[in-house]
C-alpha cells in the first residue's frame, strides 16, 4: 500500500516498512517487484519535471495481504502528529497525501476503499464491486474489472466446447465476486458447472488442508476435465501439491491472480498436473525498468527496507542455512532458492546487484504501474496547471483523471464510466518448461470436458438436468436439424419432407410405373408381344379356317376372343405413364369389357360341350338346348359387364388417390384410386370371375370327352389359371397398395396369355404339325378306352365296309338319352378326304342326324342298349 504526497524540494523520499507480520510470512518477490515499479515510476516523473517545483513522495506500507494491517497502515499514512483528525465536512479538504496506490488483492482495496470515500484510490485490484460508484465514488483503476475477465473466460471455454467445467474460488471479496459474475457469463455462453468448491482465504485456516483434500477428491471424482481456479497463487500452490501427490492432471484455468505466477511453474511435477490456459492484463516489459532492476538501491535521502531485506536473502553468507539441521533464524527453504552462489565472497550485500528478478521475474506484470507516469503527465497536460497536486482538492483531481485518454505501448487507454481501465487480456499457455504467452488455437490437442456428447445434425437436445446434461434425440419425420446441439428442429418447408434424422428437407419423388423404367418396359413389350401374337393367330385362323382343329375352335368365336384378349392387352399400356382421371377410368373399362368378351365366349364353348354330354332326361335336354344361342349369350354377358361399369363411373368412379403420404417414405405415390368405396371395382372382378367359375364348372362336367370333341381341358385349365392370378391379386392388393398397379397389370398379362397358350397355340399347332390320319374309329376306341362304362351298358361296334353313302339326308343316327348327338356341320362334298372328324353340336329342335364327315365306305355304328333306337 502506497501513499503519494507533496514533498519540498530537494525531495525527500521516506519508506517505511511495518514489521508487523503473520507467522507464516515469507519474503514474496512478485510482490516486492510490482512494488519497485510503482516507486520506479514516481522518480521517473520526478526526474522528469512533469511538475515544476513540485516533487511527489511517497510512504510504502506491507498489508501482508490483511485488511485489518491496511486499515492499520492507512491511519498511519493519514496521522498528523501521530493523530488523525476526522471531519464533517471534507468538501474543501485538501489532504497530504493526495493518492493511495490499493493492494494486488481486492479484499484489501475494498477494505481501504470503504474508508477512504473522499480520496483517490488507484489500484490494480480486478474485483467487480469495485466498479459500484454509489458505494466506491472515488475507486479508480488501471485493469479491467473481472466481469471482463469472466466473459473472456466463458467465450473460450465455448469456443473449445467446454460446457461441464468445474470451479473452486476463495472465500474473499475476490473469489465471490469474480465467481457470480463467471455464472452468469457461463449460463449466456452455455456453459454449466458441474461443482463449485470455495476456500478459506488463508492457509492458515484451521481447516485448510483438510478443505483442500475434500476439493481435491471433488476435482478427481467429477467427470469435469475442465477446472477454473479463482484463488490466490498461494492456494493453488497448495491445491497443485494435493493434485501431484495424487497423480490427477486435469485442465485449469488460471484466473489473473496466478496465471503468471513462476514460483508454480517452478513446482516439482507441476508437468504431471495437466494443462493449464491463463488470462492475465494486457502488458508489456520495459527495458528502462529492467535495468532498475539490476541496479536497486534506495534513493537518496530515503530508505527501503525491502530493498535491503532482499539483498540479504540473495548476498549474505548463511551457509549454515544449508545444513541437515538449519538454525531457527534461517529463511524457509523456498526462500534459500534465491540465495545467490556467490554469497559467501561477497562483504558488503547492499552494494551487490544482478539480473536475478528478471530472469526468474516476469516484470511485464508491473505494467499497471508503470501507467502511472503517463496518466500524470496527462493529466498535467489538461489541466495546465504546474501546481495542480498542490492547489485543487482531490474530487477535482478526480473528475479531470476520469477525462484521460492516452496511447501508450501502441495501445489506446481511458477510463469508462466506473472508473475501470478499457484495456485488453491475454491469453497465456503454460508450456512443459515453463510459462509462455501463446493464442489457444495453437493447442495441439484440444481436451473434452462436457456433461454430454455434442448432438450431430439431424438430432437435438434433450434435457435432463442442468441444460448442458442432455440426451440426443433424432429430429421425427418432417422436422430437421442442420447444426450441432440446436434445442428443438426445425419444421419442413411447405413441398418438402424429411425423415427422421434427417439434417435437410427435400421435395418428395413421385412413384408411379414410369416409361423408361425396367419393370414397366417389360409389361409394356409383354403386352406389345400379346397383341402381335394375337394378329398371327388370327391370320392362321382365317387361312387354316377349313382344318378340324379350326372347325372344332369355331373360328368366328375364335375371333371373337381375340379381339377381347387384344383390347384386355390395350388396357395394360394405360397402367404406365403418370396417373390422370382418364386414363384410370380408360384402363379399367378396357379390361372390363374385352376380358368379359373373351370369357363369355369361352363360357359358349364350355356350355356347348356340357349340352352335347348332359346326363339329364330328354325334356330337360329340349329346354337346354334352347337356350343355347351363341350370340345372344355372347352380348347379354357383355352388355351386363357394361351396365356394371357405367354405374361404377357414375356413382364411385375411379379418380387419382388424394391419400397422404406415409411419413416414412420419400415417396409420393401417384397412383388410381378405383373409386371411395371398391364397390364397382370388386363387383366388376367378382362378375368376371363367377363367368370364370361357371365356365370352369361346365367344362368340368364335361371333362371326360375326349380332346378330339371339345375343348374341355383347355377351357378348365386357363379358367383354373384366371381364377388363381386373381385370387393372389386380390390379397396382395390390399395389404400392399402402393404395387397394386403394377400387380393387376401383371395379372392382366398372365390371364390374357393363359388363354392364347390354351386355347390358340394348340389349335395352331393342330394345323400346322398335326396328324392327318386320325379316323373316327380310332377316336371312338380312344373314347371306348377311356370310357369302360359304356361296355357294361352295351358296346360300340364299329363295321367299316367298303360301302358308299346312297344319301345324306337318309341317314338318321339317333342314341338314348346317354348317347352323343353326333352331327356333321358340312355335307360330304364340303368335307376335306383326308380327315375322319366328328363335330360335337347340341341337339336343335329339328331332326338330329348324323353325317359321314368323309367319303370313305359307310361305317356303321351299332349301340346295343336297352331301350336303345337303332338305324
Amino acid at each position: 500500500l502506497y501513499s503519494i504526497y507533496k514533498k519540498n524540494l530537494p525531495l525527500d523520499v521516506a519508506l517505511e516498512h511495518h514489521h508487523l507480520r503473520p507467522k507464516q510470512w515469507a519474503f514474496d518477490l512478485q510482490s516486492f517487484m510490482i512494488s519497485l515499479a510503482a516507486i520506479h515510476e514516481i522518480e521517473e516523473i520526478n526526474a522528469a519535471g512533469f511538475l515544476p517545483g513540485v516533487r511527489l513522495g511517497y510512504l510504502m506500507c506491507d498489508t501482508c495481504t490483511y485488511a485489518s494491517k491496511a486499515l492499520q497502515n492507512v491511519e498511519h499514512m493519514l496521522a498528523v502528529n501521530n493523530s488523525l483528525n476526522v471531519k464533517c465536512d471534507y468538501s474543501d479538504f485538501r489532504p497530504t497525501v493526495k493518492i493511495f496506490l490499493g493492494s494486488l488483492y481486492s479484499e484489501v482495496s475494498i477494505a481501504v476503499a470503504r474508508l477512504l470515500t473522499v480520496y483517490m484510490l488507484s489500484s490494480t485490484s480486478s474485483s467487480p464491486e469495485l466498479s459500484d460508484k454509489m458505494r466506491y465514488p472515488v475507486f479508480m483503476r488501471t485493469i479491467p474489472s473481472d466481469k471482463h475477465q469472466t466473459k473472456a473466460v466463458a467465450k473460450m471455454m465455448h469456443h473449445f466446447d467446454w460446457n461441464w467445467v468445474g470451479v473452486v474460488y476463495g472465500d474473499d471479496e475476490y473469489g465471490r465476486a469474480a465467481f457470480q459474475s463467471f455464472l452468469r457469463d457461463a449460463e449466456e455462453n452455455d456453459v454449466c458447472v458441474a461443482y463449485q468448491e470455495m476456500l478459506p482465504q488463508y492457509l492458515g485456516h484451521s481447516l485448510s488442508m483438510q478443505l483442500i483434500k475434500q476439493v481435491a477428491q471433488q476435482i478427481r471424482s467429477s467427470s469435469a476435465q475442465v477446472v477454473l481456479l479463482i484463488l490466490k497463487a498461494e492456494l493453488v500452490k497448495v491445491l497443485f501439491e494435493e493434485m501431484i501427490r495424487t497423480n490427477t492432471s486435469r485442465t485449469w484455468i488460471a484466473s489473473d491472480a496466478w496465471s503468471r505466477a513462476r514460483f508454480l511453474a517452478q513446482m516439482d511435477g507441476i508437468n504431471k498436473a495437466g494443462d493449464i490456459l491463463g488470462i492475465t492484463f494486457a502488458s508489456s516489459k520495459s527495458e528502462s525498468f529492467d535495468n532498475y532492476l539490476k541496479n536497486l538501491t534506495a534513493t537518496p535521502g530515503g530508505y527501503n527496507h525491502f530493498i535491503e531485506e532482499y539483498k540479504n536473502l540473495r548476498f549474505n553468507c548463511t551457509s549454515e542455512c544449508f545444513s541437515n539441521q538449519p538454525p531457527s533464524y534461517c529463511a524457509t527453504p523456498d526462500l534459500l532458492k534465491i540465495k545467490s552462489g556467490n554469497a559467501c565472497n561477497i562483504k558488503d550485500p547492499q552494494e551487490q546487484n544482478d539480473d536475478y528478478l528478471v530472469k526468474t521475474l516476469d516484470t511485464s506484470e508491473a505494467f499497471p504501474n508503470r501507467i502511472l507516469r503517463k496518466l500524470s503527465v496527462k493529466l498535467t497536460s489538461l489541466c495546465k496547471c504546474s501546481t495542480l497536486i498542490v492547489q485543487t482538492v482531490a474530487l477535482q483531481v478526480l473528475q479531470e483523471l476520469k477525462k484521460v485518454q492516452f496511447e501508450f505501448d501502441n495501445q489506446n487507454f481511458f477510463f469508462d464510466e466506473n472508473g475501470d481501465f478499457v484495456s485488453g487480456y491475454d491469453l497465456v499457455m503454460w508450456e512443459r518448461d515453463g510459462l509462455t504467452g501463446y493464442s489457444l488455437v495453437l493447442l495441439s490437442q484440444t481436451p473434452q470436458s462436457r456433461c454430454s456428447e455434442r448432438c450431430a445434425p439431424g438430432s437435438v437436445k434433450k434435457i435432463l438436468n442442468v441444460s448442458c446434461c442432455y440426451n440426443c434425440t433424432q429430429c421425427t419425420e418432417g422436422t430437421y436439424s442442420d447444426a450441432w446441439d440446436l434445442h428443438a428442429c426445425k419444421k419442413c418447408p411447405s413441398g418438402t419432407w424429411s425423415l427422421k434424422g434427417w439434417t435437410q428437407c427435400k421435395p418428395r419423388w413421385e412413384s408411379y410405373l414410369h416409361w423408361y423404367d425396367p419393370h414397366p418396359i417389360t409389361m409394356m413389350a409383354a403386352a406389345a408381344f400379346g397383341i402381335l401374337l394375337l394378329f398371327v393367330i388370327f391370320i392362321m385362323f382365317l387361312v387354316y379356317r377349313n382344318y378340324p382343329p379350326m372347325k372344332r375352335a369355331e373360328v368366328r368365336l375364335s375371333c371373337v376372343m381375340m379381339a377381347g384378349l387384344a383390347v384386355s392387352f390395350a388396357s395394360v399400356i394405360c397402367f404406365m405413364g403418370k396417373p390422370s382421371v382418364h386414363l384410370c377410368r380408360a384402363r379399367q373399362l378396357m379390361y372390363a369389357m374385352g376380358f368379359t368378351l373373351c370369357v363369355s365366349c369361352i363360357l359358349v364353348k364350355a356350355y356347348r360341350t356340357f349340352l352335347a354330354f348332359l346326363p339329364f332326361g330328354q325334356m330337360t335336354n329340349r329346354q337346354l338346348h334352347k337356350l343355347y344361342k351363341p350370340h345372344v349369350i355372347v352380348s347379354v354377358i357383355t352388355a351386363l359387364q357394361g351396365i356394371i361399369c357405367l354405374l361404377w363411373m357414375i356413382f364411385d368412379s375411379p379418380d387419382i388417390d388424394d391419400t397422404p403420404p406415409s411419413a416414412q417414405s420419400m415417396k409420393n405415390i401417384i397412383q388410381c384410386s378405383e373409386g371411395a368405396t371398391y364397390i364397382g371395382f370388386g363387383i366388376m372382378l367378382s362378375y368376371i370371375a363367377l363367368l370364370a367359375l361357371i365356365g370352369f364348372l361346365l367344362a368340368f362336367k364335361s371333362r371326360k370327352v375326349p380332346q378330339e370333341f371339345s375343348e374341355t381341358g383347355y377351357i378348365i385349365f386357363s379358367m383354373l389359371m384366371y381364377l388363381f392370378v386373381w385370387v393372389c391379386f386380390i390379397p396382395v392388393y390390399i395389404t400392399n397398395n402402393e404395387e397394386g398397379t403394377a400387380v393387376q397389370a401383371s395379372a392382366i398379362l398372365v390371364s390374357s396369355y393363359g388363354i392364347i397358350f390354351c386355347h390358340f397355340l394348340p389349335k395352331c399347332y393342330e394345323a400346322l404339325f398335326g396328324s392327318k390320319t386320325n379316323t373316327l374309329e380310332r377316336i371312338l376306341k380312344r373314347w371306348r378306352a377311356q370310357s369302360p362304362n359304356l361296355e357294361s351298358e352295351g358296346g360300340i361296334d364299329i363295321d367299316t365296309p367298303g360301302m358308299n353313302i346312297p344319301s345324306l339326308t337318309s341317314a338318321r343316327f339317333s342314341i338314348s338319352s346317354m348317347t352323343t348327338i353326333l352331327r356333321s356341320s358340312e355335307t360330304l362334298s364340303d368335307v376335306t378326304p383326308t380327315g375322319s372328324e366328328l363335330v360335337i353340336v347340341p341337339m336343335s329342335s329339328e331332326k338330329i342326324r348324323a353325317y359321314p364327315l368323309s367319303n370313305r365306305p359307310r361305317t356303321k355304328m351299332i349301340r346295343r342298349r336297352r331301350r336303345s333306337i337303332s338305324f
